[in-house]
């Protein structure tokens, strides 16, 4: 029998959130499970028995462990990939490893269960039949604000992920940016301390700032803009706040706020030389 690669997705918090399915694959039918951090992944198998070898796979050994792994499926040997939480892939490493899979005409099988963007979403109260994964926020003020602006004429739900640590900085930034989009802030899902916080990003803002601390893992859900909303941006005063915060260039401010704002770029350049 042909060897399989699959993609198993793990429990965001609680272990019992594995599927049976992916516990019978892992007992039975892999010689070996590839993922993030072993001792994580020890941590499952050990709460249900598994006795497997792991080896790790991470973005610092991904290319060469991606070769290995590949002789290992074509000489047979089922290989099973799991991030340390979620879903393989998904913000996580393992494109290397499907796209040589496919090159090699092994057989790829997923196995669906948790993900933290979804299981915010369909909590959150927000559109769910249209939406845009964004993955996690860039790390510095001017990645997160050219983010957000790409959303500002955004109309489907957007999702994104952001660390506990950077989390009072993003909302201040969202402020800036999208000061009236609903938001769902949701924290520590299927876990103990599990909680959901809703409003506009200053809201959400101020609820956090009572706290000593913010702690666990943080996903955002925003809602699209409302037709008609960009028009009550002033454009010459985006336009400077871009020059100002981002350090664009007149022309390429122009450009953006055009493009955000569903306005003519010459209507836009009208406008600030006439400011």
């Amino acid at each position: 029998m042909a060897a399989i690669l699959y993609l198993i997705a793990t429990p965001i918090g609680n272990l019992e959130d594995i599927t049976l399915r992916a516990l019978r694959i892992l007992r039975e039918e892999v010689a070996v499970i590839a993922c993030e951090d072993t001792r994580q992944t020890q941590k499952l198998l050990d709460r249900f028995e598994i006795r497997k070898p792991l080896v790790s796979y991470h973005d610092h050994n991904e290319a060469g462990r991606t070769q290995d792994l590949i002789a290992r499926l074509e000489r047979g040997e089922s290989v099973a990939l799991l991030s340390d939480a979620g879903t393989p892939l998904v913000s996580d490493p393992g494109y290397r490893l499907v796209h040589s899979a496919i090159q090699a005409a092994i057989r790829i099988v997923p196995l669906p269960g948790a993900s933290a963007a979804i299981a915010a979403l369909i909590a959150s109260g927000l559109p769910c039949d249209t939406f845009r994964f964004i993955g996690f926020l860039p790390p510095k003020q001017h990645g997160r604000l050219k983010a957000f602006g790409d959303l500002q004429t955004e109309t489907a739900t957007a999702i994104a992920y952001e660390s506990p640590h950077r989390i009072l900085d993003c909302l201040a930034d969202m402020v800036q940016t999208l000061p009236g989009r609903r938001l769902v802030l949701a924290r520590e899902m299927t876990k103990l301390y599990e909680e959901f916080l809703r409003g506009s990003a200053g809201e959400v803002l101020e609820q956090l700032k009572q706290r000593p601390s913010v702690k666990g893992e943080i996903t955002l859900v925003i809602g699209g803009a409302v037709p008609g909303e960009q028009r009550d941006i002033d454009p010459v005063a985006e336009v400077k706040r871009l020059q100002a915060e981002q350090g664009l260039e007149r022309m390429e401010a122009i450009k953006a706020v055009a493009k955000r704002m569903n306005l003519p770029k010459r209507e836009v350049y009208r406008l600030v030389e006439g400011a």
